[in-house]
C-alpha cells in the first residue's frame, strides 16, 4: 500500500504548490467482504480528479460526490457504503473523508522517508456516520504531526492505525530479455525496480520499462545495494560464476526473497560451492534462496515467467500457502527440473 500513498503524496505536493485543495478518503473499516481492505486511500482534487482507489471502481464516484461537502465546509466526516445492494458484495465499507493540510516541513519529512526507506505510522481518529470531525496524524519515530485541515480527536470513539513500510523493491541482477519482462511486471505492481548490469555494455533505464535505476557495475564497482526486509532479489545473469559472485555479496543481507534462474540441480551446485568457499554463510541466508525461481504455472514465455516470479514473491511477502480461491485447497509447490 505504501506505493499508493506515495503517489497520493506526489499528487498532493503538486496541488499544494498551486494553492489548491484536496480531500483524502481512507477505508477505515469493512464489515463483511470487500474488494479492498482497510488502509487503502484515494485523493480527490477540486476538479474531481482522483488518485488511487478504495474499491474495484464502483465506490469512487460516491466518494467524489461526498467529498464536495468536505471541500465546502472543511468538516471531515465518515460515510458508509453498503455493497450488498450496490455492488453485489457482502460487505459495508466505512470511509473517512478529510481535507488535507500538510505543513511544508511535514511534507518534506514524508518525502524524505520515502527516499531513506523509513517506515511511518498513519493514525485516523473518527466518529460515527452521523458525526463530523476527526483527522489523521503521521508519526516518524516519536514525532507526530497532523495532516488534516481540521484535526480533532477529542471524544471520538474510533481510530484506525497503520504502519507503512518502505515501498517494496526488486533488484534484478542481469540484463537479458527476460529481465526486461520482469522489470515491466514488477513496476506494474508498484514495486521500485533496480537493475544491476554485470556486462561491459552500458545500459540505461530506457531499456527497462518501469526501472527506477540501473547500476552498471563496471562504473560503480563499489556501490552498495540497499537491501532491507522489503526487498527481493532475482539473479538472472544466465552465468554460473556471476550468480555465485552475487550470492557471496548478498550473504550478510536479509532480503525477503532471493530467486535463481535454472534447474534445481543448478541451485544445489551453487549452494554447495558457496558453502565450500565460505563456511560462515548462515542457514538463515540459505533458506532465502529459491531455485528455480517462480511458481510452477506452466510458464513458457518471458512474460509468463515474469508473472510466475512475482507471484512467488507476493506469496512470500504475504506468508501465504498456494491455494485455489475457489476450493481453498492447499497445494504443494512443484519445481521444474
Amino acid at each position: 500500500m505504501t506505493h499508493e500513498f506515495k503517489k497520493i503524496i506526489e499528487a498532493y505536493a503538486k496541488v499544494f504548490a498551486l494553492g489548491k485543495q484536496a480531500v483524502l478518503a481512507t477505508l477505515v473499516e469493512v464489515n463483511g467482504s470487500s474488494y479492498r481492505k482497510e488502509g487503502v486511500r484515494m485523493l480527490v482534487l477540486e476538479n474531481s480528479e482522483t488518485i488511487g482507489a478504495v474499491s474495484g471502481g464502483c465506490v469512487e464516484k460516491e466518494v467524489v460526490r461526498q467529498a464536495q461537502s468536505v471541500f465546502k465546509t472543511g468538516q471531515s466526516k465518515l460515510i458508509s457504503y453498503d455493497g450488498r445492494y450496490r455492488l453485489g458484495c457482502e460487505g459495508t465499507l466505512f470511509l473517512f473523508l478529510e481535507k488535507l493540510s500538510i505543513a511544508e516541513e511535514v511534507l518534506f519529512k514524508i518525502q524524505q522517508s520515502f527516499i531513506r526507506r523509513a517506515s511511518f505510522i498513519l493514525t485516523t481518529f473518527y466518529g460515527d456516520v452521523s458525526s463530523v470531525g476527526g483527522g489523521t496524524t503521521i508519526q516518524f519515530n516519536d514525532e507526530r504531526y497532523p495532516i488534516s485541515d481540521v484535526h480533532q480527536k477529542v471524544n471520538l470513539p474510533h481510530l484506525y492505525s497503520q504502519t507503512l513500510q518502505p515501498v517494496f523493491q526488486l533488484y534484478i541482477i542481469g540484463t537479458e530479455y527476460d529481465a526486461v519482462s520482469l522489470s515491466r511486471q514488477a513496476s506494474f505492481l508498484g514495486w521500485e525496480v533496480i537493475v544491476v548490469n554485470t556486462t561491459k555494455t552500458i545500459k540505461s533505464t530506457d531499456e527497462f520499462t518501469g526501472a527506477k535505476k540501473i547500476i552498471n557495475t563496471l562504473e560503480n564497482e563499489d556501490e552498495e545495494l540497499c537491501i532491507d526486509a522489503e526487498t527481493a532479489v532475482v539473479l538472472m545473469n544466465h552465468n554460473y560464476a556471476k550468480d555465485l559472485l552475487f550470492l557471496k555479496k548478498l550473504k550478510n543481507s536479509r532480503p525477503i526473497y532471493i530467486g535463481l534462474l535454472g534447474a534445481k540441480k543448478r541451485r544445489e551446485q551453487l549452494l554447495n560451492t558457496l558453502i565450500e568457499e565460505d563456511l560462515e554463510v548462515s542457514e538463515t541466508f540459505l533458506e532465502l534462496i529459491h531455485g528455480p525461481t517462480g511458481l510452477d504455472i506452466g510458464a513458457v514465455t518471458p512474460q509468463e515467467i515474469a508473472v510466475s516470479i512475482v507471484s512467488e514473491i507476493i506469496m512470500m511477502t504475504k506468508n501465504k500457502a498456494l491455494t485455489h480461491l475457489q476450493s481453498n485447497t492447499v497445494f504443494k509447490l512443484c519445481s521444474v527440473t
